[in-house]
């Protein structure tokens, strides 16, 4: 059992979700005296400094030179996407309620649904878009301040 949840990415969505909440919780109260830019480098360093721990303790550090240049663009745009995406977030939480910034930020799945399709060739069903059309409206009523 623990074998099939491991390996099962439903799980690690779910903790996905779950650690994501906790940084919106957790983030908010943390920059209440702190310039929010200022406080996504220090997170930064935090998220490098345990991933280094993981790859070294599990062994999975892999020589650079074993990763292709497309890869390492791709990781690079990544990566500035990750950047601007945590900016911007932490900029709204300085502003913002969490309970309002977190649900516009998750309209995110509802652009990753559209660019699936349109950039990698995935295929959604009806009952898919209606999901992805739930969430967009979802997100859109708990950010509204009414």
């Amino acid at each position: 059992m623990q074998s099939n949840l491991l390996n099962s990415w439903q799980f690690w969505a779910l903790l996905s979700a779950a650690f994501a909440a906790l940084t919106a919780i957790f983030a908010k109260v943390g920059i209440e005296n702190v310039n929010s830019d200022f406080a996504t480098f220090i997170r930064t360093i935090v998220i490098l400094g345990v991933l280094g721990v993981i790859l070294v303790g599990t062994g999975q550090w892999q020589p650079l030179a074993s990763v292709s240049q497309r890869t390492y663009l791709f990781l690079i745009l990544s990566g500035l996407a990750t950047g601007g995406s945590w900016i911007c977030y932490f900029r709204a939480l300085k502003i913002g309620d969490a309970a309002r910034v977190a649900p516009i930020d998750k309209l995110s799945i509802v652009l990753v649904a559209v660019f699936g399709v349109l950039f990698l060739g995935e295929k959604l069903s009806g009952a898919n878009w209606a999901g992805v059309a739930l969430i967009a409206a979802g997100a859109l009523l708990v950010a509204y301040k009414g």
